[in-house]
């Protein structure tokens, strides 16, 4: 946004700051309990920014929908519906994460069972940032625009005759309009009027109803076929903690031995007696066969 009194910069900034202190927390907690750290874990902040950047997103449009319609309301009513349409959706999405990445904790593979530990733990913490955190700062960027402050300063902008013979960019940098006037709510976003005049009714006509039914079984139908060819692609080595013996045992058989091909195995799932002679010229017979 244009206007220096409008502008949420740091609205924005806390929210990516709010996904970092889960990340943190979550970090903090697990390593403290013991869990081990491995190199897969390393990719959860990104999985935390992107949920947690997208419940920001929830909390600032329904905290400026709440201030439309209730423009004269208390802090607290406006809070208090901002929650009331915000708070189901992020709840929902944390609580299917969290569900997911905890079931993934009864996986056999420890490196795997790490990350879920610590990235489920996460959205635990980005919820209760999202809830507390998150919402102190909307109330606070909301009495900073009330008070008609600057968003880098938060120095008080005053309106009045003196700043008339000032040029347009000071204006604009320094009190928040080339007008002189302190800056009013904004009307809707651009983008929420496109979605309601334009879209909406687009995507509820009739034939367009049907085109989109036959594009999702087209869609529907690609994707069923694609999960029959997917493929084991994933390196075991990202599997195994980071001080396994495993690790450098597939570095080893991949430099010296990739050449070979993979090996073949043969297994006796019987009881056999070891001790008598007969068998076990009869087992040497049989890997020479195989061999």
């Amino acid at each position: 946004r244009l206007s220096c009194i409008r502008n949420n910069i740091w609205l924005a900034s806390c929210g990516v700051l709010s996904s970092g202190l889960a990340v943190l927390s979550s970090f903090g907690l697990m390593l403290f309990c013991g869990v081990p750290f491995v190199v897969t874990v390393a990719n959860a902040p990104f999985l935390i920014l992107g949920v947690g950047v997208d419940d920001m997103f929830i909390m600032i449009a329904s905290w400026e929908q709440s201030s439309r319609k209730k423009e004269k309301s208390s802090i607290k009513a406006l809070l208090a519906e901002t929650y009331a349409e915000a708070a189901l959706s992020v709840t929902i999405t944390t609580l299917t994460d969290v569900l997911a990445f905890f079931i993934g904790t009864w996986t056999a593979f420890p490196s795997v069972r790490s990350f879920c530990l610590y990235t489920g733990t996460a959205f635990v913490f980005c919820y209760v940032y999202t809830m507390t955190f998150f919402g102190a700062i909307l109330v606070l960027n909301h009495k900073r625009e009330q008070g008609n402050r600057h968003w880098l300063t938060c120095m008080r902008v005053e309106v009045g005759e003196d700043q008339a013979e000032n040029s347009c960019l000071y204006n604009a940098c320094c009190i928040g309009s080339c007008s002189r006037q302190p800056s009013q709510p904004e009307a809707e976003h651009p983008m929420s009027i496109f979605f309601k005049k334009y879209y909406g009714p687009f995507i509820t006509n009739k034939w367009i109803k049907v085109l989109v039914v036959l594009l999702y079984g087209a869609y529907l139908g690609g994707s069923v076929y694609g999960c029959t060819q997917v493929r084991e692609g994933i390196d075991l080595r990202n599997l195994a903690n980071d001080d396994s013996y495993v690790i450098p045992y597939y570095d080893d058989d991949e430099k010296y031995f990739s050449t070979y091909g993979p090996r073949v195995m043969v297994v006796i799932t019987e009881s056999v007696d070891y001790w008598n002679e007969t068998v076990r010229l009869g087992i040497e017979s049989c890997a020479q066969n195989l061999e």
